[in-house]
């Protein structure tokens, strides 16, 4: 992605965060991250986030989906140090966050996974989130998520996050490019 894009996506997500009554500084609004797991097709299978703080007991960060657009599959398994995977609680903030976890499978989901990666997912027990409403996603649980046609804007509470030690279903996925 070139830099030009990630700025342009950068404003366009500072702007929805402004719209949801969300306030960044200008240092933060250059630290959003544009995240198209080495996919290239960020507005179908991407994330945007920003990290207020990641120390080595927990994270805060805001997650900004585009409308209809999907974080793929993954979980936080146990690390290498031994140490747990990442526990998350996400509250949704502003749309609808249609979230997939194991478990019951839904008969009918709600949403679906892009037409061209549907076979890299494999948890369909539906969580809906409206504005207000959260989820805690348990360690080492399979998940992936989508907004709804408006978007959606989550505020992310966890564990230390360690994206290199997230597992993707996906093993084209790149988390953390070079």
């Amino acid at each position: 992605m070139a830099k030009l894009q990630i700025k342009d996506y950068q404003e366009i997500v500072a702007n929805m965060l402004v719209d949801a009554g969300i306030i960044l500084t200008e240092s933060e609004k250059e630290k959003i991250e544009i995240a198209d797991f080495g996919l290239n097709d960020l507005e179908t299978t991407g994330l945007q986030l920003i990290t207020y703080i990641n120390n080595e007991r927990y994270c805060a960060k805001d997650l900004v989906l585009f409308p209809k657009q999907t974080c793929p599959e993954h979980c936080h398994p146990p690390r290498e140090d031994g140490s747990p995977g990442k526990l998350e609680t996400f509250r949704c903030r502003k749309g609808t966050v249609y979230l997939y976890v194991e478990g019951q499978a839904k008969e009918q989901p709600l949403v679906s996974p892009p037409d061209k990666d549907k076979e890299y997912y494999t948890v369909f027990n539906e969580v809906v989130l409206h504005e207000g409403e959260q989820y805690t996603i348990p360690e080492n649980t399979k998940h992936w998520f989508q907004a709804g046609s408006e978007g959606a804007i989550i505020s992310e509470f966890s564990s230390n996050s360690d994206d290199a030690s997230d597992v993707f279903t996906d093993p084209r996925i790149i988390r953390i490019p070079k």
